[in-house]
C-alpha cells in the first residue's frame, strides 16, 4: 500500500449545453441543471414569455425544491446559492439582474400571479421577493391552515385518569409535560436531540391514551426503516411500562407504517393519496415519528387528512437534517410563537457520553470555538484527526484504520461461525460516514479505501464472491414482503454445508434470508450521513469534506456526530470543522412566518 490514501480524482458532471443568453451562461456554471432551462424555456413558450431575466428568474424557482428550498427568494439568491467548490465558478461574477427590475419584471410576466390574494392560478407564485412553483405555495399556504386548524384544546379528558397516568408512568419533568400536552391539545410536537426519550415518551402517550378510551392510533414514519424502528421501540417498552394487562396488549398489538401507506399512496393518480380533505384518516390520533425528514408536500398531505377532532402528535430532532425534498416543516412549526404552547422540547440526555451529548450541543447551537475546545481537550469518547482525509497519508488516519479493522473482524468471526447476533452486534460497532457520495471525500471512494485496510488486515477477509461470509449489507429499496426498508443494515453468515444466509435484526433478534430473496441491496462499509438518519454506532468517523463544500452544514455534523453511541472519530481539518459549525442549512421556507 502506497503511503498516502488512494482516492479517485472527482469526477465533475459538465453541465448540458443551452442556446444563448442568461440561462446559457447559468447552465455552463453548474448554478442551472439542463432540467432547470428546459422546464423554464418551456413554460414560457406556453404564454410566449422571452425575456431573459424573467426565464432565469422561472429557471431557479423550479432549482429551488431540487435544494430543499419551498421557492427562490430573488433578493438572496445571489448569496445563498451555492455550487460545488469543484466547479471552479465564482456565482458572484455571473450576471445576475438588478433587483428592483428583475422583481419588476417578474411581476409583470403572464407566468406569475403575485401576492398571496391575487385569485390567478397560474405556473409561478410571487410573494414579495420569494418566487413559488404554484404547486408549493398552495401546499405552504394550506398547512399553514391546518395547523392552525388543529392548534386547538383536544376533546375533553377523563381528569382523574389523566393524573393516575402522568404519575404513574412519567419521572422526568419534561417527558411529563409532554404528554399531557399531546392529551389535551390537538397537535403537539415532541422535539429533542438523540437520547432524549422521545419514542419512550411516545410509547407512554399511546398508554394514556388508550386509559382514556382512544382506540384508533396511528403509528407512522417518513421512512419504513424508521417505521419499523418505531413499532418495536413500543413493543418492547409495553413490556415493561407500569399499565394494565389491556392496555400492554393493546400496545403491543399496535403497528406502524409509512407516511404514504398510511395516506394511501396512490401512483400515478391525479390524486396522489387515498386519504385527504375529502376522504380523511379514521383514527383519533396519528403520531408521526422522525417528523424532521417529512418534506413540506408530504405534511400538507397528511394534515388535510386528520379528521376534524382527532390530534396530530409530531415528534423529532430539529437539529437534525431535513427532508431531501422542499421544506424544514418541523423547524418552522418548533420556532413559531403561535404554536409554542404545544411544543415540548426534552434537552436532558439519557444516553450517550458526556463528550458527545457536549459536542452536539456546541454544534447545534451554531458555537464553533466550544466545538473546537471540546475537541482539542483529549476527552475520551471524542477524537479529532485534523487533517484533509482526502490527502492524509495511513499513518494520520491509523485511529480510524484500527477501529475498522477491528469491527470488521469482529463481523468476520462471528459470520464464519453462524453467529447471527454477534456479527451484528459487531456490525453496529463502527461506521465512517461522509458528507458526499461521490469524491475523494465520499462514500464510494471511502468504501475501497476501507476495502483495502480489511483485506491487508482481517483474517478470513475475502470479497472474491458476491455473497461472502462477513459482507456487510445495506438495503437501498422497501421490500414489504420481507419487512426490509431502505437503510436497514444486515450481514452475510455461513450457514453450512456451503450455504450463506443474509441476517438482519427485527425485535432485538436476528432474522434470515437466502440472499437471492433480496432485492436492492449494497456493501456498507461507509455511508452517506444522509442515510445513516435514524441509525446508531458504537464507534463513528466522520469524513469532512473541504470547507467550502455546499453539503458542510451544521445539520450535517450534528446528524453525523449523533449517530456514534460511544465515540466519534471527526476526520477533517480546522477551516472544514468551522464551517460545518457555523453554517446553517438555511432553507427558503414561509411557512413560520404564515403561522
Amino acid at each position: 500500500m502506497s503511503d498516502a490514501v488512494a482516492v479517485d480524482p472527482f469526477d465533475w458532471r459538465r453541465a448540458a449545453s443551452v442556446r444563448d443568453g442568461l440561462l446559457a451562461e447559468f447552465n455552463a456554471a453548474d448554478v442551472l441543471s439542463s432540467g432547470d432551462v428546459a422546464a423554464a424555456r418551456s413554460l414560457g413558450a406556453l404564454v410566449g414569455e422571452t425575456a431573459d431575466e424573467v426565464l432565469l428568474a422561472v429557471a431557479l424557482a423550479v432549482r429551488a425544491p431540487r435544494f430543499g428550498h419551498v421557492f427562490a427568494d430573488l433578493a438572496t439568491v445571489l448569496s445563498t446559492i451555492t455550487v460545488e467548490p469543484e466547479s471552479g465558478v465564482d456565482v458572484a461574477a455571473l450576471p445576475w439582474p438588478a433587483l428592483e427590475p428583475w422583481l419588476a419584471a417578474v411581476a409583470a410576466s403572464p407566468l406569475v400571479a403575485v401576492g398571496d390574494e391575487a385569485p390567478d392560478r397560474l405556473p409561478l407564485r410571487l410573494v414579495g421577493s420569494a418566487l413559488y412553483l404554484d404547486r408549493f405555495w398552495q401546499q405552504e399556504r394550506a398547512l399553514a391552515v391546518d395547523l392552525r386548524a388543529l392548534h386547538a384544546p383536544a376533546v375533553s379528558v377523563d381528569e382523574a385518569v389523566l393524573a393516575g397516568g402522568l404519575d404513574r408512568l412519567f419521572t422526568d419533568d419534561a417527558q411529563r409535560r409532554a404528554g399531557e400536552t399531546a392529551l389535551r391539545r390537538r397537535l403537539s410536537v415532541i422535539a429533542g436531540g438523540p437520547g432524549t426519550g422521545k419514542t419512550t415518551t411516545v410509547a407512554r402517550i399511546v398508554a394514556l391514551l388508550l386509559e382514556q378510551g382512544v382506540s384508533l392510533v396511528a403509528l407512522a414514519a417518513p421512512t419504513g426503516k424508521a417505521a419499523a424502528r418505531l413499532e418495536e421501540a413500543l413493543h418492547e417498552a409495553a413490556g415493561s411500562m407500569d399499565v394494565s394487562a389491556e392496555t400492554r396488549s393493546a400496545l403491543q398489538g399496535l403497528s406502524a407504517s409509512t407516511l404514504h401507506r398510511l395516506l394511501g399512496w396512490r401512483p400515478g393518480s391525479r390524486s396522489r393519496f387515498r386519504h385527504g380533505r375529502e376522504n380523511r384518516l379514521p383514527h383519533d390520533v396519528v403520531i408521526v415519528d422522525e417528523t424532521s425528514m417529512v418534506s413540506l408536500s408530504m405534511m400538507a398531505a397528511l394534515a388535510e387528512a386528520v379528521r376534524p377532532g382527532a390530534r396530530l402528535v409530531l415528534v423529532g430532532d430539529p437539529g437534525q437534517l431535513t427532508s431531501v425534498e422542499a421544506g424544514a416543516v418541523l423547524g418552522d412549526i418548533v420556532v413559531s410563537d403561535a404554536l409554542a404552547d404545544g411544543v415540548v422540547v426534552l434537552e436532558k440526555v439519557h444516553r450517550y457520553e458526556a463528550g458527545i451529548a457536549e459536542l452536539a450541543t456546541a454544534i447545534s447551537a451554531g458555537d464553533a470555538d466550544t466545538v473546537l475546545d471540546l475537541l482539542l481537550a483529549g476527552l475520551e469518547d471524542v477524537v479529532w484527526l485534523d487533517v484533509d482525509a482526502a490527502g492524509a497519508h495511513v499513518e494520520e488516519l491509523a485511529e480510524v484504520r484500527d477501529v475498522a479493522v477491528a469491527a470488521a473482524s469482529g463481523v468476520v468471526s462471528s459470520a464464519s461461525a453462524g453467529d447471527a447476533s454477534g456479527a451484528l452486534r459487531a456490525l453496529e460497532s463502527f461506521r465512517l460516514l461522509c458528507a458526499h457520495r461521490r469524491g475523494p471525500h465520499g462514500a464510494q471512494t471511502w468504501m475501497r479505501v476501507l476495502e483495502g485496510w480489511l483485506a491487508e488486515g482481517v483474517a478470513g477477509f475475502d470479497p472474491g464472491a458476491e455473497w461472502y461470509v462477513g459482507r456487510p449489507l445495506l438495503v437501498t429499496e422497501n421490500d414489504y414482503g420481507l419487512k426490509l426498508y431502505n437503510g436497514d443494515t444486515g450481514v452475510v453468515i455461513d450457514v453450512g454445508d456451503d450455504r450463506v444466509q443474509a441476517a438482519f435484526e427485527r425485535g432485538g433478534e436476528p432474522v434470515t434470508f437466502s440472499p437471492t430473496r433480496l432485492g436492492a441491496v449494497d456493501t456498507v462499509y461507509a455511508m452517506t450521513i444522509h442515510k445513516s438518519q435514524g441509525s446508531q454506532f458504537g464507534t463513528v468517523a466522520v469524513v469532512l469534506p473541504d470547507a467550502d463544500s455546499a453539503m458542510l452544514t451544521r445539520e450535517l455534523l450534528y446528524t453525523a456526530v449523533t449517530r456514534a453511541r460511544e465515540r466519534v472519530v471527526i476526520v477533517g481539518d480546522e477551516a472544514a470543522v468551522r464551517a460545518a459549525a457555523t453554517r446553517s442549512t438555511g432553507r427558503s421556507s414561509g411557512l413560520a412566518s404564515r403561522l
